[in-house]
């Protein structure tokens, strides 16, 4: 049985551990707001976007002249696959759910003779297919420095993207990460951006016959100058969406881990006050038995 100064040494240390994490979760809370406002705000852009540039591919690939960034190689042996996690821990299974929908793709396609490349973003992700999966690696950015995420950092990530796709490293390219959906929950997604692929939307929401347009030069040239634009959106969409995500996760986890603390308090409290009073009734008892001993 612990001492009273064991106990009361270990209500102090968790004490100070709830301040950190109600702290860590108060600040969370801050960026989660700034972070959710931002995702949010780029999904109008993003889906209009992508719509364009599929009404502009469903006539490139009629008319034959296509980009490669949008025909691909021809090929689907070699896939790149980009992870995208987070910089810091301590939110919850937020990389986990990342890295777990990973290992299953990779598996998937190791099954069926591809080969397999990857590129990490966040080091958290990298850390934990590392040791299972480091000779695939080939890449990893590192966005520790970087306080608010801005379309600069998605192009570059991009660019390195393209240019490995035009050296012919690989044939398919597809993004991994969370989709913010609210704090609690937060969806694990891949989407491929190479060759980009555009979903039209031809259920009950669509609304009338599709409007017809006429482009300059051609859609061909016009999709060989977007179509990196494209790639570069859809990665800031999802280092966005991520960023969000992580906030939410770590706020909830952070909350989880207050509460728990709390709970662990009381528990050791009532353990130390019981432990005191019976080191009291003892000394009570030792008392009244020596006087009558006198």
């Amino acid at each position: 049985m612990p001492s009273l100064k064991d106990l009361k040494l270990r209500i102090e240390s968790i004490k100070s551990t709830r301040k950190i994490t109600k702290a860590m979760q108060m600040v969370a809370a801050a960026k989660l707001r700034r972070a959710q406002e931002a995702a949010e705000m780029s999904r109008p852009y993003a889906e209009r976007f992508n719509a364009v540039l599929g009404g502009l591919a469903a006539a490139a690939k009629d008319a034959g002249d296509a980009p490669k960034l949008l025909a691909g190689t021809g090929s689907d042996q070699v896939h790149l696959l980009v992870v995208m996690t987070s910089e810091r821990g301590l939110c919850g299974g937020f990389n986990s759910s990342i890295v777990r929908m990973a290992r299953a793709r990779i598996a998937e396609l190791q099954g069926a003779g591809k080969s397999v490349k990857i590129l990490t973003v966040g080091k958290k992700g990298r850390e934990q297919l590392k040791r299972e999966y480091g000779d695939l690696m080939i890449d990893h950015v590192d966005l520790s420095g970087v306080k608010r995420l801005g379309y600069e950092d998605a192009r570059s990530v991009a660019q390195g993207v393209i240019e490995r796709f035009d050296n012919g490293e690989f044939d398919v390219a597809t993004i991994f990460f969370n989709r913010f959906v609210s704090v609690i929950n937060q969806e694990p997604t891949a989407t491929q951006i190479i060759p980009a692929s555009f979903e039209t939307d031809k259920g009950e929401g669509a609304a009338g016959p599709a409007t017809v347009y006429d482009y300059e030069p051609g859609e061909g040239a016009i999709l060989k100058e977007l179509l990196p634009r494209g790639v570069a959106t859809q990665i800031f969409s999802a280092l966005l969406e991520n960023a969000a995500s992580e906030q939410g996760a770590r706020m909830s986890a952070m909350d989880n881990a207050t509460r728990n603390a709390g709970e662990m308090i009381d528990k050791l409290t009532i353990e130390f006050n019981r432990s005191r009073q019976a080191v009291i009734t003892n000394e009570l008892i030792e008392i009244i038995s020596g006087a009558e001993a006198l």
